[in-house]
């Protein structure tokens, strides 16, 4: 099996350079979803503040607008969520926001996102990431979130562990129904690969992941008029 080509340039070319704020994103979204979406960046920074960090306000307005959070008194974006409560397996927190690693595979990201295009179809997007460089090493496309379609850039990136880690994977993602399912849980045990699960409600857990998804939709989909289900597949490959 061919390892996938990294499709996504623009955005492999700014992770291989090590993001000096990757830390300060997750507490910024951490943040942000305890209070649900109502804080501004003044009133996070207050909050930030008030907790004993020291960071600049604009600093705090830059990586917010980086991340596409604005205070739902302005504006609220619907977002996907896989989560339909216990529904099987529930990982420990391995990952425990350690985004960094010196090595290849270690640790990996994964997530689904959702993008509306036109005639009310959606295209669902499931990338794994490796933390090592930031690079996309397997994703899929599709217009259902199938557990088959999550299942497929697993099964991408499958041949690449095998082939190329030299210490053992964990894979880190949300407590979405896909990644508690049996098939998911299973396929990882097969395959000696850890397992590892966000706090429910916790996207700052996943935050490159949440960075990555951000950055891709804010050079191609945010601001644009909605596109067919085919443009948009072929515009991210």
């Amino acid at each position: 099996m061919d390892i996938p080509e990294a499709t996504y340039h623009y955005h492999i070319k700014l992770m291989r350079q090590e993001d000096p704020d990757l830390e300060w994103k997750a507490l910024i979204l951490e943040t942000f979803e305890q209070h649900k979406g109502r804080y501004g960046y003044r009133r996070i920074h207050g909050e930030l503040r008030a907790q004993g960090h020291i960071i600049n306000h604009k600093k705090v307005q830059r990586i917010m607008k980086n991340l596409g959070l604005k205070c739902v008194k302005f504006i609220r974006k619907s977002r996907y969520k896989s989560y339909k409560g216990t529904v099987g397996k529930v990982a420990k927190n391995l990952l425990n926001r350690r985004f960094r690693t010196p090595y290849a595979l270690q640790k990996l990201v994964t997530d689904v996102t959702e993008f509306k295009c036109t005639d009310d179809e959606k295209l669902y997007l499931s990338p794994i990431m490796d933390l090592y460089n930031g690079e996309i090493i397997g994703f899929s496309i599709s217009k259902r979130p199938s557990l088959d379609f999550v299942l497929d850039s697993l099964k991408q990136v499958l041949p690449i562990i095998q082939k190329c880690a030299e210490y053992r994977t964990t894979i880190h993602s949300d407590q979405g129904w896909h990644y508690q399912h049996n098939t998911w849980v299973r396929t990882l045990r097969q395959n000696r690969i850890f397992q590892s699960m966000s706090r429910k409600a916790t996207c700052a857990d996943n935050a490159a992941m949440e960075n990555f998804f951000s950055l891709l939709k804010q050079e191609m989909y945010y601001g644009e008029q909605l596109i067919s289900y085919e443009t948009l597949q072929k515009k991210i490959k």
